[in-house]
């Protein structure tokens, strides 16, 4: 069995969810409106990408459904079966054999870099996930951090305050040292969503995507960085984050706004290993391959954390209005009047990006806006029921927050039904006999 990209787009492509586009495109807008045009369909292979030799995928996961291939299971099974894989996480066989170690190069412009939006500075590589060294607990960490090329030797490298990779750079700078990384583009989507969650600090996020590959991850010593990467990667860049040089910066997020200019690290290459025939991962900012990828693995931890926390937490759904990120829905099988409250509490604490929670019955279905507004319309009473949080934690995103000094106002909604309240008033009305009525019996 491989563990690589190209064996999830054979299986993709069986399933009949991979478009190929055979059309010459440009990395510069073309690539990314394709995508745009694309959002919540089909996967994308762009084959003739203008002065390049790569080629260039995009919206790999970008549904459910794909996103229940990669971890290797059905859409409704997606957040047990990364629960399981973070609970028993194992490590990765080593080999010598790596497949990036094909080809070289030098020089950033090798690769088919995408630039997405008008008004970004320049074109960024999104779906790049970084190896590096935690020095105080001598293991290694990956995560997503977006790179914004500058030249042929540099990308600036954007790092979120607090995270684990700020958290190594910090170490490194203050020993008076550049930090040393590798970084995969390309790898099997598996490998990206357990790079995109955020696991306890000295957990190896490469050990939760060896069990979600069904322990046939292998992992190569890269020769720079000595960073054990993914060894069936189609890119590896490595080299080293300077410690005394930063270029200004700014993106579009999760949110599809444009973020603050922001003075980052800068990254100095040392090398590009890539594949024979090598396949670039591109990932649309804001668009369904990115709020699924980032949003997922917090879903499940949300669930997980509040089912710890609360038994009697039934499912936790990251809204799509939301962003994946800033707006959840907690359903409950409610027995205290208190436990809405414990509801709210939970959220904010499993996932501090988190804005606004709206807690639900086990008769609503949390996925659904309708249903959720339905919830509120007849159950919540502003003047009881309403939590205001303010002045507190949340996330560098939201451009109506105070987002250099990351404070935000959060709020949390009862939408359930009140004990005091006669149980009789909130039962939704059924029609004997209904889900057995098929439509085609009464219509020719």
């Amino acid at each position: 069995m491989t563990c690589d990209m190209r064996s999830y787009l054979d299986l993709i492509n069986k399933n009949g969810e991979l478009a190929v586009v055979k059309k010459k495109v440009s990395p510069k807008f073309e690539i990314a409106a394709v995508t745009a045009k694309m959002d919540g369909s089909k996967a994308l292979l762009f084959e003739n990408v203008k002065d390049s030799k790569f080629r260039v995928v995009s919206n790999l996961v970008g549904t459910r459904k794909r996103f229940a291939h990669a971890v290797g299971t059905v859409d409704t099974k997606i957040h047990e079966k990364v629960i399981s894989a973070i609970k028993h996480a194992s490590k990765p066989k080593i080999t010598t054999k790596a497949k990036f170690m094909e080809n070289q190069s030098r020089d950033l412009f090798t690769l088919p870099i995408v630039t997405h939006f008008d008004k970004e500075p320049g074109p960024f590589i999104t779906s790049s996930i970084i190896y590096t060294k935690n020095q105080e607990m001598g293991t290694q960490n990956s995560s997503f951090n977006r790179l914004l090329r500058i030249d042929e030797k540099h990308f600036s490298i954007r790092m979120v305050e607090g995270r684990h990779l700020h958290r190594t750079f910090v170490y490194a700078k203050e020993h008076g040292e550049d930090l040393k990384v590798a970084i995969s583009i390309g790898v099997h989507p598996a490998i990206s969503i357990a790079g995109a969650y955020q696991a306890d600090w000295g957990k190896d996020e490469l050990e939760i995507a060896n069990e979600l590959l069904g322990k046939k991850l292998t992992l190569s010593k890269s020769p720079y960085s000595q960073m054990l990467v993914p060894s069936e990667s189609e890119i590896i860049i490595e080299g080293r984050i300077l410690k005394d040089r930063t270029h200004k910066e700014w993106m579009v997020e999760m949110l599809r706004t444009y973020d603050f200019k922001r003075a980052q690290p800068v990254f100095e290459l040392d090398r590009i290993y890539f594949r024979n025939n090598p396949i670039f991962h591109d990932i649309l900012a804001g668009f369904g391959e990115h709020q699924l990828l980032m949003g997922m693995p917090i879903e499940a931890k949300m669930n997980k954390e509040l089912k710890q926390a609360l038994p009697q937490t039934r499912n936790v759904v990251l809204t799509e209005g939301g962003c994946k990120w800033l707006h959840a829905v907690v359903q409950i099988s409610k027995k205290r009047d208190s436990d809405p409250k414990k509801a709210i509490d939970a959220a904010f604490s499993a996932h501090r990006s988190l804005k606004n929670v709206v807690i639900v019955d086990d008769d609503i279905d949390p996925s659904d806006p309708v249903a959720v507004e339905y919830a509120m319309a007849t159950r919540f009473q502003a003047d009881k029921d309403l939590v205001i949080v303010p002045n507190v934690r949340g996330s560098s995103l939201d451009p109506s927050s105070d987002q250099k000094n990351l404070r935000t106002t959060k709020m949390g909604v009862d939408a359930t039904k009140p004990f005091s309240k006669r149980a009789e008033g909130f039962e939704i009305a059924k029609i004997l006999g209904e889900e057995n009525i098929s439509l085609k019996k009464y219509f020719k």
